[in-house]
Parts: C-alpha cells; sequence; structure tokens
C-alpha cells in the first residue's frame, strides 16, 4: 500500500493541503512530548534508594546532578554553537558515564531479545481476521505516509540550508524498512523530527550525518550492553534541549497573524494529547470549518462553491508543483 502510494507519488496532495503553521504546532507538540517525557530521568533514583518520602537524599543529589548537567551542556553549547557545536554533547555523555563511576544514577537499559527471521504471517487464517489484517494494514500505511510527510514538511523548517526535502524518496525507504523489519517481528516506523532537530543542532547538516546515525544504531542493535554505560540524565538533558527548540519554533507563526498563532498552539495540544496522526486530523477539520464559516457568512459563498474554491486550489498547485 505504501509503494502504490510512492509509485504515484500521492503524498504531494498532503504537502499542498496542510498549511505550514499547522506544521509548525504539529513539530511543537512533538517536541512538547519529548521535553515532559525525559524530564522524569532528571529525578529517577535506582530502585535501592526509594524510600516512602518522595524527596529523600538521593533524589536531591539526583537533581542537582541532573541541573549541573544541563546547566554545563547550555554553556557549552552557547559557546560552541558557531564554531563546534558537537563539543557539549560529547562532554555531556563522556562526562556521565564517568561521573558513573562514582556515583550511583540510574542507567539506560535495554533489553535484549535475539533476532529470528519468519514469515510476518497470522499463525491461523480466516475470514474475519484476514479482513483485520487489511485493515489494519491499510491504517497503517496511511498513518505512516501521513506522518512521514509532515514530518519532512517541519524538517524542511529546521534544516540549517534550507532545503527541500524528497518525500516520495522517503516513502520509498520507510516501505522497505517497513517491509524488511517485519521479518524479524518488527514494527513499522518512520524518520523521526527528535533525530533531525539533535543532528542540526550538533552541527550535522550533511547526508553522509545520516549513515553516521544509522552504523550507530546498528551497532547497538547487536551491541545493547553498551548502553549502560550512558546515566539517563544525560540523554534527558539532550532531549530536553531538543524538545524545546522544537518548541520555540512557534515563534515564527506569529508573523503568520492570530489566527495562525492559535491554531498553531492548537495543533500542538492535539499532537502532544492524541498523537501526530490523530492530532493533525482534528486541528485541519477544525482550520476547514472555519474557512467554510469565514468564507460562507462574508464571502457570501455557498457551501458547494467553498469546497470547489478549495478543490480547485489544490488541483492548481499541485499541477504547478508538478510542472
Amino acid at each position: 500500500m505504501q509503494a502504490v502510494i510512492w509509485k504515484f507519488d500521492w503524498q504531494r496532495y498532503l504537502l499542498i493541503a496542510v498549511p505550514v503553521y499547522l506544521v509548525e504546532g504539529l513539530l511543537a507538540g512533538v517536541g512538547l512530548k519529548i521535553l515532559l517525557k525525559f524530564a522524569e530521568f532528571t529525578y529517577e533514583i535506582p530502585e535501592e534508594s526509594i524510600t516512602e518520602a518522595f524527596w529523600n537524599g538521593a533524589r536531591l543529589q539526583m537533581v542537582m546532578i541532573s541541573t549541573t548537567g544541563f546547566g554545563v551542556f547550555l554553556y557549552l553549547f552557547s559557546k560552541f554553537k558557531d564554531t563546534q557545536p558537537a563539543i557539549p554533547y560529547f562532554v555531556l555523555i563522556l562526562g556521565g558515564a564517568l561521573l558513573a563511576q562514582f556515583v550511583t544514577v540510574p542507567m539506560i537499559f535495554v533489553e535484549d531479545f535475539p533476532l529470528t527471521i519468519k514469515l510476518p504471517l497470522p499463525h491461523d487464517f480466516d475470514a474475519l481476521l484476514t479482513i483485520y489484517m487489511i485493515l489494519f494494514c491499510a491504517m497503517l500505511a496511511i498513518v505512516d505516509v501521513i506522518e512521514q510527510v509532515m514530518s519532512n514538511a517541519a524538517i524542511e523548517k529546521i534544516d540549517p540550508l534550507k532545503r527541500k526535502t524528497n518525500s516520495n524518496n522517503s516513502l520509498l525507504a520507510i516501505w522497505i524498512a517497513n517491509m524488511g523489519s517485519s521479518f524479524f517481528h518488527g514494527m513499522t516506523n518512520l524518520d523521526g523530527l527528535a533525530k533531525s532537530t539533535t543532528n542540526k543542532l550538533a552541527g550535522a547538516m550533511t547526508k553522509f550525518s545520516v549513515l553516521i546515525v544509522g552504523s550507530v544504531v546498528c551497532f547497538f542493535t547487536f551491541n545493547v550492553h553498551f548502553l549502560e554505560y550512558m546515566p539517563k540524565f544525560s540523554l534527558a538533558a539532550i532531549m530536553m534541549f531538543t524538545g524545546y527548540k522544537m518548541i520555540a519554533g512557534l515563534v515564527h507563526v506569529s508573523h503568520y497573524g492570530p489566527y495562525a498563532l492559535v491554531l498553531a498552539f492548537l495543533t500542538a495540544g492535539l499532537v502532544y494529547q492524541v498523537g501526530i496522526f490523530e492530532g493533525l486530523l482534528i486541528a485541519m477539520a477544525v482550520h476547514g470549518i472555519a474557512h467554510y464559516m469565514f468564507y460562507t457568512k462574508h464571502e457570501n459563498m455557498s457551501g458547494g462553491a467553498v469546497v470547489k474554491r478549495y478543490l480547485d486550489n489544490l488541483k492548481k498547485d499541485s499541477s504547478s508543483n508538478l510542472n
């Protein structure tokens, strides 16, 4: 299903239909999720240090360590962001790993599962199960496509070189990846905004950085025990900073006027609360209803004329993009 969408380049209609300020809101919503999720790591303590009282010596020590680490990271980032922006990341990770040798802090842990190849098919086939399978495949394919296209649009906003992404190439890549991973009990996946934002903040600007990221992920896939050398507070500082930068993009929306700003904040809240796919659909529905009411009331257009105007603009924009 993703291959069909890729083959006929149907994803281009999404880029035309979704306004830029909705994309900024989407980016902010994802950033807020990242920031709040990883903030929990800044005060997490080892199980043996947990007491009936939430605030104890171990938790206060953890908060102080996290605050100091985050402060050092911000200072180094402000000092080297224009020359060597990767330095604060290396200092935080290596410094955290060194500190963990002397102080007991929560470490990252990923359970190691063996990789086994198996056909991605149910054990027992019946008509009802087959229908469910096809429907769920369609849902996942559509969700992946929408999230991938919207992620690409958001990534364009944070790219320091202002390059245009080829969403159709991305759809081909996630189709191949999703088909391949399903033979290893994998689930559907797509490019991540957090990785692209971190890449940008760390000074990585070329496609070679993607190869480096892939190599690192591949290494830790087969050597998950090495992750246990990294404290959670180090990862939290990096991801909280990344989340903040994604939220800060809402400042740019103010140039589009109060309507765009309100809708961007609404989109951010919806994406945070219900997810990228559902949040974006609701925001699009609100945007469509608002436009429908405006043109029918203030421009004295009929409902059919409003819909026809929108479809004509969509077709015109699509044709100009193809040309």
